[in-house]
């Protein structure tokens, strides 16, 4: 599974919409819109907020795990 395929997913399985998930990032929409298309990568810092939000692990949210 992709990168922006998981975030999608895992983003669903904690019934957050792309607006919540951002408001809690602190990021906008687009941002994490983008995200999710694939067009654009989180950094290390998002990575690492993105997994907190979502109460996963970096490693599993990049697919190394």
């Amino acid at each position: 599974m992709e990168f922006a395929e998981r975030l999608k997913t895992l983003r669903k399985q904690v019934q957050l919409t792309q607006a919540q998930i951002a408001e809690k990032l602190d990021i906008s929409q687009q941002a994490y819109a983008s995200w999710e298309r694939g067009v654009k990568k989180p950094t290390q810092e998002n990575l690492v907020k993105i997994a907190q939000v979502l109460n996963v692990s970096v490693d599993y949210l990049v697919g190394n795990s």
